[in-house]
């Protein structure tokens, strides 16, 4: 039987890799993969089909940059505390446009603090992001609600393996550069591609040449699905070919990739939100780094970055070094904070507008049968 703890030397080369250095559509990943972890092909397909069979790695998938094809945003919702656990089970088992589904919590009560759930939100375009967040509110019974889009992206990236040897303080020689978020529109044929191209692998479809059935899914050549599949990664739409893990729950062995999960907030001042997003960027330690505008529920936070880590002081450590960087450049920081992360659920949100419109019917109907 092959090992399957992210742990074990073998998997450990392979996953420092696989998680997040894959950039891009590549037409054979695993031999990509192969090539820059030093381990065998072969070797490298059947210790991630068995890690994902394991539940070890819980999907393997090519990304998309969605925030180019999809209205989405960071969502805080406020609700009464014995609304929570209801409200977190329904955005997790009934919205496919929730991504994140996370319990956040502060050390004191302070700005926002009553906002305990966090939940990422993809809406299709042609669609409204407050109304579907109107229609979740009058689901889950929430009080109030705020949209925190992304205005630009420093960091976006996973490598829970690799980052567990990053010190704090541990910084690119550059600072991040921010990609704007921007809306592009696809043709039909696009799209279908696209619909392929995404959808999670099986252990069984852990194989060479990997797209060869993609495309026959969706219904082309296989030259033209490489054709379109470069394009789209031309336009900045395709992310990584990932394999992503369980890193909130232990594996089966009881071995955890991670066991906290900090989101970091700064208030820095209007105008210098580039630079301060580049500057916290840099440091490696971070999987996510946004442009994002809280509002005054917030104090007016407008940069937010996650860490996950298994030692709680280590992440609170790795926080202050950013601070002190900050401080360093002489980027003035009027307010920060930390809000932990509990209880999450994670998946992929879906983008599709046929899906969208037909959830949005549905959803609809539902509705005017209750009142």
């Amino acid at each position: 039987m092959l090992p399957v703890e992210h742990n074990d030397p073998i998997n450990a080369k392979i996953l420092a890799i696989s998680e997040d250095k894959i950039e891009g559509f590549v037409r054979e990943p695993f031999e990509e993969i192969a090539g820059r972890s030093g381990v065998d092909v072969d070797v490298v397909m059947a210790r991630i089909a068995a890690m994902l069979r394991a539940g070890t790695i819980r999907r393997v998938r090519q990304t998309l940059l969605a925030t180019n094809l999809a209205q989405g945003a960071l969502i805080a919702w406020k609700l009464a505390d014995d609304k929570i656990d209801a409200a977190f089970e329904w955005m997790f088992q009934h919205d496919p446009f929730s991504g994140h589904v996370v319990l956040r919590s502060t050390d004191t009560v302070t700005a926002g603090s009553d906002y305990k759930l966090w939940t990422t939100v993809k809406v299709p375009q042609g669609f409204s992001l407050e109304a579907h967040c109107e229609l979740l509110a009058k689901k889950v019974r929430a009080e109030r609600f705020r949209i925190m889009p992304a205005k630009g992206i420093f960091t976006l990236g996973v490598g829970h393996v690799r980052r567990k040897t990053i010190d704090p303080g541990s910084k690119a020689d550059q600072p991040a550069k921010m990609v704007p978020v921007q809306m592009v529109s696809l043709t039909t044929r696009e799209w279908d591609v696209l619909q392929a191209l995404k959808r999670e692998f099986a252990s069984e479809e852990i194989t060479p040449s990997p797209w060869v059935a993609r495309a026959s899914e969706a219904g082309v050549s296989v030259a033209e699905f490489y054709r379109v599949a470069e394009e789209l990664t031309a336009r900045k739409i395709i992310g990584r070919f990932s394999t992503f893990l369980e890193h909130v729950k232990p594996s089966v062995g009881g071995v955890r990739v991670t066991r906290f999960n900090a989101l970091f907030h700064w208030a820095v001042p209007h105008g210098r939100e580039i630079e301060a997003g580049g500057e916290v960027g840099r440091h490696r330690i971070l999987t996510h780094c946004y442009w994002r505008e809280a509002g005054p529920e917030f104090k007016n936070v407008n940069i937010m970055a996650v860490a996950h880590g298994t030692d709680r002081q280590l992440l609170l450590d790795h926080k202050a070094a950013i601070d002190r960087h900050l401080r360093s450049c002489d980027i003035p920081v009027s307010y920060t904070n930390v809000f932990w992360g509990g209880r999450s659920e994670i998946k992929p949100s879906e983008i599709s507008p046929h899906i969208y419109r037909d959830w949005w019917r549905s959803s609809q109907k539902v509705e005017r049968l209750k009142s």
